[in-house]
């Protein structure tokens, strides 16, 4: 079954504490593949996640969907096995695998005990490389899909977000939805699934995090004996998406008594010299729950909301300073003009050192209480190849948050923060606001 995800490798790229007292072990495999590992044998189990660079957006746009589609079939059957059968052989090896697909990357997870690691190396071995593509899989997946697809369709959140994402980027793959349309997926053939398997499985964009009971040189042919097999060298990646909004308001009709508002501008790379500045910036402005500006003044002040947040998001191609909140209809006009706003004072005033002390405090301490395995740790591990960060990130990340000033926040804030680029779509019947608005 397809597993419904939200890219959150920028949480877990920093859910790993500082403080964490951990040995990452840098390992190239004898076939050049990098992999990081924490070795711990304290528990005969390994965690595996392998990360391949590129994801749905390699999709052509006849196609779109292919990636997604495919990567949900790579537990129904590979090899000799059928779907069944190879659902009970992994269950029998007490195995766990997950095979996921996001806009810049695919994700494939192993969890294998150590007294069974062979065999569940071979089993995955076979998903990734020997995928059967069976027809009757094809068909049960692609209602699966088509399934989602329809569920989406009616669902206020998901559709605010794929419309802003439709205005900003346009013909670009970031302004379509990796599961592709009904159009499109009910034209995928068998031809397109292995065209999308051999460019988004490729040895040339993986990247290895592991954690558990494993040494470098074991880990180096395990990695070897899986992905082996996987063609060299993958096609090109598209290429930046343009941010294409300006400020101002969609409405898109949906008939409830409350809306859903999806919004944002531009944000900032992940390497931006100033990086760590917005980070903290945003958790002041909205990624600090009950202690941002915006649920202070939105929510507690005025309650105009349940609920709203802001993040920035570090897509590979567009990086954006998003937010979304609900309202109901007669509010969600208010709500909007105290989002802008908020924007507006930060952009020119910027925030007071009690609120920056607030938020390093947080953002430093925090973290521990996520730190949660071997699970967590090889997903972060691949999570911080795949954006280029550091190994010693590990180690320095909380001093690099304490390192910011209220000077730094102030004038990034003045960079950033854009309140007349904001753009706002609005799903529901919202009183005073129409399209143009």
């Amino acid at each position: 079954m397809i597993k419904r995800l939200i890219v959150v490798a920028f949480a877990a790229l920093f859910a790993l504490p500082a403080a964490a007292n951990i040995e990452i072990e840098e390992v190239t495999s004898p076939g050049g593949i990098s992999a990081w590992l924490v070795e711990d044998a304290s528990i005969p189990f390994v965690a595996l996640e392998f990360w391949f660079v590129g994801g749905a957006a390699l999709d052509a746009p006849d196609t779109r969907g292919a990636t997604y589609m495919m990567m949900g079939l790579l537990e129904e059957g590979a090899g000799d096995l059928n779907a069944q059968d190879y659902a009970a052989a992994v269950e029998g090896l007490a195995a766990s695998f997950s095979f996921e697909s996001y806009r810049d990357a695919v994700v494939v997870s192993a969890r294998m005990l150590t007294q069974n690691r062979g065999a569940a190396a071979d089993l995955l071995r076979a998903a990734v490389s020997a995928p059967r593509f069976d027809q009757d899989a094809i068909e049960r997946v692609r209602a699966q899909v088509l399934a989602i697809i329809q569920s989406d369709a009616r669902d206020p959140q998901e559709i605010a977000a794929s419309t802003f994402n439709a205005l900003a980027y346009g013909d670009h793959p970031y302004g379509f939805a990796q599961e592709g349309s009904a159009e499109t997926v009910a034209a995928l053939t068998r031809d397109h699934i292995v065209a999308a398997h051999g460019a988004a499985l490729t040895r040339d964009r993986v990247v290895v995090g592991a954690a558990g009971d494993i040494s470098a040189e074991e880990l180096g042919m395990l990695i070897d004996h899986i992905l082996g097999d996987l063609p060299a060298a993958a096609p090109p990646r598209p290429g930046l998406a343009e941010f294409a909004l300006e400020g101002g308001v969609t409405v898109v009709d949906f008939p409830s008594p409350q809306s859903v508002a999806f919004f944002g501008h531009a944000g900032i790379e992940r390497d931006d010299p100033d990086f760590f500045a917005a980070f903290v910036l945003n958790q002041i402005l909205g990624g600090g729950g009950f202690r941002s500006r915006l649920m202070t003044e939105v929510r507690e002040e005025r309650g105009l909301t349940y609920g709203i947040g802001s993040f920035l998001s570090l897509a590979d191609l567009s990086p954006g300073l998003l937010g979304q909140f609900s309202s109901s209809n007669d509010l969600v006009g208010q709500a909007i003009e105290v989002v802008k706003e908020q924007w507006a004072d930060l952009a020119t005033n910027g925030v007071s050192q009690e609120e920056l002390d607030t938020a390093i405090r947080y953002m430093t301490g925090e973290y521990p209480l996520r730190f949660d395995g071997n699970g967590t740790i090889a997903g972060i591990l691949a999570a911080m190849q795949s954006d280029d960060i550091p190994v010693d990130y590990v180690t320095n990340r909380n001093a690099y948050v304490e390192a910011v000033t209220l000077a730094d926040v102030r004038r990034v804030a003045g960079r950033l923060l854009d309140p007349e680029g904001l753009h706002f779509v609005v799903v529901g019947q919202p009183e005073g606001l129409s399209p143009g608005n």
